[in-house]
């Protein structure tokens, strides 16, 4: 077991739901003009999340909160559909979504975490969100995707977000629509066996791919792990820095790396929500949803539910069991979750085996602003100096 002192508060303004947690369990929310009800108990969420005939992801735009519409042009698969399509549509790339448990894939990983760490142990200050997490997420998709890494350069060229933001509106994600065609024209004149090749070869129920299909599928791809992946790696790196004996608990064992990821995942839950679609009237904890209106799933609450968790405002490095919604539930559970965790590993152990400590030259938190609640997580920049062991 960890000593007392390993255990730590987590970052304050990281659950500003637990008033309406612990009252209501609901908390109504206007996001972009509408009003949303936010189901915030661990054990009501998981719930809905595998009832989607009640809460239906079968609403192409509406999953992402706030809608995207304005952003893209097609539906993301298989995400923005229900059981068995879903089921279905998923099964077309689940093959790629395995390779991390591959020891060949893992292999390949962990050498480019350790490449990053080397140049990182190089230079007299890094910044974090920008020079080593950005180009993590994209190197390690162009493995995941089975294209060349040279293509990486392009994706860190787009920078954190796929979808841009001014001024508080969303911009259309022109710059991703045109690479995705211009993949499945290649990919299409030229197959190999990288994603958009499969994906140009596969069936839907019996019949070959639409080219909107195609494109939700690689527009899932590129924008479902992307900030996400980038936001997770930046706040476990502060965590480090914050933490030194963190580091050394971890170093003293490197199989507590496992845990330790998991606990990370659960308290540095970048994306706050995701939207579910009532097609008929409904109420949630008192609260009447109308058909065709819209609730969220709060993940990053029910990752903080003290029903569900003992003392959730500490980080407990060898929290176990650790049921935590950072991956989603039931049906549409991550796809990319197990990359994910094979990166925050491969990330952990090296900076274990091969860091002394962490320090903070600068820091801009990122705070996400709503009508109703201000949630404090993670980095706009941090810069920081790596030492040696």
């Amino acid at each position: 077991m960890m000593t007392p002192d390993t255990n730590h508060p987590v970052e304050p303004g990281a659950d500003p739901f637990r008033a309406a947690r612990g009252a209501t369990g609901v908390l109504k929310c206007p996001f972009h003009g509408e009003d949303i009800a936010m189901i915030l108990r661990h054990e009501d969420v998981r719930r809905a999340a595998k009832d989607w005939q009640t809460f239906s992801s079968n609403a192409p735009f509406r999953v992402p909160i706030p809608s995207e519409e304005g952003v893209r042009s097609m539906r993301q698969l298989p995400i923005e559909t229900d059981p068995p399509e879903h089921t279905d549509y998923r099964k077309i790339t689940e093959p790629f979504f395995q390779r991390p448990k591959d020891p060949a894939f893992i292999a390949r990983i962990e050498a480019l975490v350790d490449g990053l760490i080397t140049d990182a142990l190089g230079r007299d200050a890094i910044e974090i969100v920008r020079e080593f997490a950005l180009p993590l997420q994209s190197r390690a998709l162009t493995h995941l995707l089975n294209v060349p890494e040279s293509e990486a350069e392009t994706w860190i060229g787009w920078g954190i977000h796929v979808f841009k933001v001014t001024g508080g509106e969303f911009k259309k994600g022109d710059q991703l629509e045109e690479y995705l065609r211009a993949q499945f024209d290649r990919a299409a004149a030229n197959p190999g066996d990288d994603f958009f090749s499969a994906l140009t070869k596969a069936t839907f129920r019996g019949r070959p791919l639409t080219h909107e299909e195609m494109m939700g599928f690689a527009n899932l791809a590129f924008a479902g792990g992307r900030d996400t992946i980038i936001h997770t790696v930046s706040c476990a790196l502060g965590y480090l820095a914050a933490h030194p004996e963190a580091l050394n608990y971890l170093r003293e064992d490197l199989k507590r790396v496992t845990l330790a990821s998991e606990e990370f995942f659960r308290v540095f839950m970048p994306l706050t929500h995701i939207g579910r679609v009532c097609p008929e009237e409904t109420s949630v904890n008192g609260v009447t949803v109308k058909a065709g209106e819209r609730i969220s799933l709060c993940w990053a609450s029910a990752n903080m539910d003290e029903r569900a968790f003992d003392a959730p405002e500490e980080v407990r490095l060898d929290r176990k069991p650790n049921p935590h919604l950072s991956f989603g539930f039931g049906a549409h559970l991550c796809m990319g979750a197990a990359h994910a965790r094979l990166l925050l590993r491969a990330l952990l152990q090296k900076c274990a085996e091969r860091i002394g400590g962490i320090t903070v030259l600068s820091s801009q938190r990122r705070v996400e602003v709503e009508a109703r609640y201000q949630r404090e997580l993670g980095y706009e920049s941090l810069v920081v100096q790596f030492s040696r062991r």
